[in-house]
């Protein structure tokens, strides 16, 4: 039996835009990308020059330091292009369809029947090992160190986010596959997967430990899940896996063949047709997008989280959804939609517009403007209310930034991923990068550790 947690403290943002039950197939682009920076603490490693012949399921690059962890081409083609940054950092391995979608063969496993050690081999080797991520530190999970347990986030709170009962439609049987290969590397124990109270589509599942969540965004970040489970403690680690990556992962073991499959949710209000795209991880954006005007910004992505992109851009390896909204770059008038406005188009966390007072599916078109620039770091208060960890997130901020490696991990960074601190980030009106500080934390702490 489930048990039900409420999450009380967050915040649903009510972006304009939200996406349909309408799944469409996206058309198929003449390039794909892998993107490196995408697999955090990942250091990549070529296989392949530019011109070479790849299938899908060909090995594009794997880790520096950990040569088993594996990048695989999502298609089927020529290497076209390695792109770098400062440096010489690899930023992108564009591969050139070719439409033909030839395939690398893998042998067909049961993944029930697998061990440990077979398990964890087969991951690696099909691709998989890096859409596991790890806590502490918020990377690619290290194969060398074996996790306390393993959870699954069943459903994304975040604006816009794709509900789960659409992208695993008829996927079920391979959701289950790539469930019981996790479950191998844990030797059997079953996997913690949250799921947002009401959800039906994991009814029956196998080997999963299921927790009911109740309540706003962050609820689905499944650092919080944890937090609230099964917290980690010093010394400990955990695996962490999008439950799409698990489907695919099933899907690859059981049929032998290479699934980068993406059932993106497009939306945002300057979308004209929010909707669903099936498509092919690292697809071109404008394939789901289709064109896009001025003045409007794209993300690859959730709109707290994402990263920006040009039209002209890839779909990020573990994004799930895209975004478009207003650019915000606009001079706003005084009076009417300025500061001194009434502010009754406007979305706030706090009681300052009068907007409160409105229904709670009243949706709101937001730019990207921040309303102002970076201020003194002070404690206003603003971060507890949206921070549902037992952590004090500006004394764990203001030790990361005095690189106090003490404090730290007595006020509880290793719980915590940047994304868990996107809606203090949202609420700061000091305007501060609290994502990247945090970032910057967890690779000094890992770097210090090593």
């Amino acid at each position: 039996m489930s048990r039900t947690i409420r999450i009380k403290k967050g915040a649903d943002i009510r972006l304009k835009g939200r996406p349909s039950s309408k799944v469409e197939a996206a058309p198929t682009t003449a390039t794909y990308a892998v993107l490196p920076p995408n697999y955090q603490g990942i250091v990549p490693k070529l296989e392949v020059k530019e011109g070479a012949a790849v299938e899908a399921g060909s090995i594009l690059f794997h880790s520096k330091e950990h040569p088993e962890v594996k990048f695989l081409s999502p298609v089927s083609g020529t290497v076209k292009e390695i792109r770098r940054g400062e440096k010489r950092r690899i930023l992108a391995v564009v591969v050139k369809a070719d439409g033909k979608g030839d395939s690398r063969s893998f042998d067909k496993i049961d993944p029930a029947s697998l061990n440990a050690d077979a398990a964890l081999k087969a991951i690696q080797e099909r691709g998989f090992f890096g859409f596991i991520d790890q806590r502490p530190f918020a990377t690619v999970a290290n194969p060398d160190v074996a996790p306390r347990s393993i959870f699954v986030s069943g459903f994304d709170s975040a604006p816009l986010a794709a509900d789960m009962e659409v992208v695993l439609d008829g996927r079920m049987d391979a959701f289950q596959a790539g469930i019981e290969a996790l479950r191998a590397i844990i030797n059997g124990k079953s996997i913690n997967l949250g799921i947002k109270r009401g959800q039906t589509c994991y009814a029956g599942l196998n080997g999963v430990e299921v927790s009911e969540f109740e309540g706003p965004h962050p609820s689905g970040n499944v650092g919080v899940q944890i937090h609230h489970t099964a917290p980690l403690n010093k010394g400990e680690t955990i695996w962490t896996m999008n439950a799409e990556d698990v489907a695919n992962l099933g899907a690859t073991l059981t049929t032998g063949t290479y699934h980068a499959h993406r059932t993106v949710a497009v939306g945002g209000s300057e979308c004209a047709d929010p909707k669903y795209m099936t498509t092919t991880l690292g697809c071109e954006i404008q394939a789901v997008t289709g064109k896009v005007g001025e003045d409007i910004r794209i993300v690859s992505g959730n709109p707290l989280t994402g990263d920006q992109t040009a039209a002209d851009g890839y779909l990020g390896g573990k994004h799930h959804q895209v975004c478009m909204l207003p650019e915000g770059n606009k001079p706003k008038f005084l009076l009417a939609d300025g500061w001194l406005g009434m502010g009754f188009d406007k979305f706030s966390l706090s009681k300052s517009y009068p907007t409160w007072l409105l229904p709670k599916s009243k949706e709101f078109v937001m730019d990207t403007c921040n309303n102002g620039e970076e201020r003194a770091f002070v404690v206003t208060g603003q971060y507890e209310p949206v921070f549902p960890f037992d952590i004090y997130p500006v004394q764990l901020l203001k030790s990361i930034i005095a690189n106090d490696i003490d404090a730290m991990e007595k006020l509880g960074i290793y719980e915590v991923a940047p994304e868990d601190f996107a809606l203090c980030e949202y609420a700061c009106t000091s305007k501060i990068a609290v994502q990247s500080i945090v970032r910057e934390g967890l690779d000094r702490l890992k770097k210090e550790l090593g």
